[in-house]
């Protein structure tokens, strides 16, 4: 049944951009013809891959066009919320009237005067077949009209709290009514980036990139830059698991300061015998280290 419910939204729904895509999803979701369907705020955005707030204005202007309605006497698992498309209903009944006597009967295109089915309780009831049941605390009258979720009019019990969209998953995104919808992954950030810890996190191209174009790789060396790498993971191994672009904002600061491998000193190359001594300025020692390295005798201030 739910693919007349979308046919319908497909054929005859003015809705547009994502109030179109929102009522594809709830239609995907009706289960007879009473066109009736259960879904979370959550769920929604996950479906159309949009945000919160898209997803509310959608849901709002639906409403505004009598294209979708809100049952807040009534409850889906674990207390989501419960939709009907009752342009859809009163399209699916014309069709069945009219094709109850010849099957092949044209049927008018439907117009906003086409009568709304009932949905009485015993139609409620068969509705709980599907995880659909009365709201507790509430009397089966008349249906909100609030279709992002809140009740609407006066309440002898406190307001039902802000659902989030916790419920898992499993099955395929087009079974009618699965118990359990996707959760929105909330480890990251609300950009959906992971976190890992410093000992996971491998450099990235664009920082090893960084690192030869700043002058840092040259200046360490391939060697030294392993070697200050190693020490920055031994440093930051106790630290909280980062987004990767933190760590590698942090490593490239590390490495910035990282100084470079000692060098030998020219006058302690081997061969060059042992570090001048004697009475000898600081710069008579210069000289001797550069004739060391040239392999010079050494002249000192006595001679």
């Amino acid at each position: 049944m739910s693919s007349d419910a979308r046919e319908w939204v497909w054929e005859h729904s003015s809705s547009r951009g994502t109030a179109r895509l929102v009522l594809l999803s709830i239609a995907d979701r009706v289960a007879d013809d009473k066109c009736v369907a259960w879904a979370s705020l959550a769920s929604l955005v996950e479906r159309t891959n949009a945000s919160r707030t898209a997803v509310r204005d959608a849901l709002t202007a639906l409403d505004k066009s009598g294209e979708l309605t809100i049952l807040s006497h009534l409850e889906g698992p674990q207390r989501s919320t419960v939709y009907r498309l009752p342009r859809a209903a009163a399209w699916l009944a014309k069709v069945a009237d009219a094709r109850r006597t010849d099957p092949d009967a044209y049927v008018e295109p439907p117009t906003d005067s086409d009568a709304v089915p009932r949905l009485g309780e015993e139609a409620e009831k068969d509705l709980r077949r599907y995880g659909i049941w009365p709201r507790k605390g509430t009397d089966s009258g008349t249906p909100g009209r609030n279709p992002a979720g809140a009740e609407s009019g006066p309440s002898r019990r406190n307001p039902t709290p802000r659902r989030a969209g916790i419920r898992p998953q499993h099955g395929t995104e087009s079974d009618t009514q699965n118990r359990r919808e996707p959760k929105l992954n909330r480890k990251g950030s609300s950009s959906g980036a992971a976190v890992t810890s410093a000992a996971d996190w491998q450099v990235d191209p664009a920082s090893h990139t960084w690192a030869h174009q700043q002058g840092h790789l040259d200046r360490l060396g391939e060697e030294g830059l392993r070697a200050a790498d190693a020490k920055w993971r031994a440093h930051r191994a106790g630290h909280a698991p980062r987004a990767a672009t933190a760590w590698a904002a942090d490593w490239r600061s590390w490495i910035a300061r990282e100084h470079a491998p000692a060098r030998p000193k020219l006058y302690a190359i081997p061969g060059s015998g042992p570090t001048p001594t004697g009475g000898m300025t600081r710069a008579e020692q210069h000289t001797a280290a550069l004739l060391a390295a040239l392999d010079e005798p050494t002249r000192t201030g006595t001679e």
